[in-house]
C-alpha cells in the first residue's frame, strides 16, 4: 500500500512539474517586458521565483514575476471545457462597425455591450479624478473600437468612482486603472480582476511606442481588451502589444505628484497601489475643440 501511495504521490509531482514546465516555456517564447495585466488572481511559486497568475473571465492568463519578464497563457479551465468562446471582430471600414465579445467570466459591474456602430470623428477625453482632470486626446480613427467603447463606458458612468490600482516604478512607469471595484489599499487581492463582462481587438500595433504620455489598453493577452488602461509618465520600454489609443494633453504633473510618493506596498516587479489615491470621479467624451 505505501509503495502504490508513494508511486501516486510521485506522478502527481511530475505532472505538477510538465505543467510548470510548459508555463516556462509558454512565457519564454512571450514578452521581455513587464507586462500590463488585467487581473491579479493568486500568488504562485515556481522554482523560486514569486509569479502573480491573472484570470479574466476564464480567457487567458498573466504572469508578472520578479524578472518582469511575463507572458499571457492560455486558461488551463478554458482550455479544458472545450467550450468555444466568442471572438470579437476587428474594425469593418466598409459597415463602420466593429464587433464586441462576451467575456466567458461575465462583468464585475454589468452595462452591456457598446454598440456596434461607431463614430470616428476627432475626440477627447476627461478624467475627473481626486488629483484634478487629465485630458486625453484620443484617436478615434487609428483605434475606433476602443474609443467607441470608452464612449459607451463613459456614458454608462462605468469608471465614476473607481481607483487607479497600480502604480509602476522607475522601469515600468505607469498607472494603471479602469477597475471598478479595485480597493488600491495595498492589501486587497482582487484588485485588477475587475472587467465589464466583454472584451475587443488590439488596434494600432504597428510601430507602437509607450512613451510619456501615451494611454494604453491593458489586456491578458491578443484581443482581451476589456476596461482596463493605463497612462505612461515616463518611457516604457514594452513590446507592441497593448493598444495605445490616446496622449495626454493636460494633467502628466498629477502622475508625476503620484509617483514621487511611491506605492503602498510593492510587489516583485516594484508595482503596487499608489500612496497618493487617484479616485475617478467621472469620465466624460466629448468633440475635440
Amino acid at each position: 500500500m505505501s509503495g502504490g501511495k508513494e508511486r501516486q504521490k510521485q506522478l502527481a509531482r511530475e505532472h505538477y512539474e510538465r505543467q510548470m514546465q510548459r508555463r516556462l516555456e509558454r512565457e519564454a517564447r512571450g514578452k521581455r517586458n513587464a507586462i500590463i495585466g488585467t487581473s491579479v488572481a493568486a500568488v504562485v511559486v515556481v522554482g523560486g521565483v514569486i509569479a502573480a497568475t491573472t484570470l479574466l473571465g476564464g480567457g487567458s492568463d498573466t504572469t508578472a514575476t520578479a524578472t518582469s519578464d511575463p507572458a499571457p497563457s492560455a486558461s488551463a479551465s478554458a482550455s479544458s471545457s472545450g467550450a468555444a468562446e466568442a471572438k470579437p471582430a476587428a474594425f469593418d471600414p466598409d459597415a463602420g462597425t466593429c464587433g464586441y465579445a462576451a467575456s466567458p467570466g461575465g462583468a464585475v459591474k454589468d452595462v452591456g455591450l457598446p454598440p456596434a456602430k461607431v463614430d470616428k470623428s476627432p475626440k477627447k477625453m476627461t478624467l475627473k479624478t481626486s488629483q484634478g482632470d487629465i485630458v486625453i486626446e484620443v484617436s478615434a480613427d487609428k483605434t475606433p473600437c476602443t474609443v467607441n467603447s470608452f464612449a459607451f463606458l463613459a456614458k454608462k458612468k462605468y469608471f465614476n468612482g473607481s481607483k487607479c490600482h497600480r502604480l509602476g516604478s522607475a522601469q515600468f512607469p505607469m498607472l494603471q486603472c479602469g477597475d471598478p471595484l479595485a480597493k488600491a489599499d495595498g492589501k486587497s487581492q482582487t484588485d485588477g480582476q475587475g472587467g465589464p463582462g466583454y472584451r475587443f481587438v488590439n488596434e494600432n500595433l504597428e510601430g507602437a511606442k509607450y512613451s510619456r504620455g501615451v494611454v494604453a489598453m491593458a489586456n491578458s493577452g491578443p484581443d482581451t481588451n476589456g476596461s482596463q488602461f493605463f497612462i505612461v509618465y515616463g518611457d516604457a520600454p514594452l513590446t507592441p502589444d497593448y493598444t495605445p489609443f490616446g496622449t495626454v494633453t493636460k494633467g502628466l504633473e498629477i502622475l508625476d505628484k503620484v509617483n514621487k510618493a511611491g506605492v503602498i506596498t510593492p510587489g516583485p516587479d516594484g508595482t503596487g497601489a499608489p500612496k497618493e489615491t487617484v479616485e475617478i470621479k467621472d469620465v466624460t467624451m466629448s468633440s475635440k475643440s
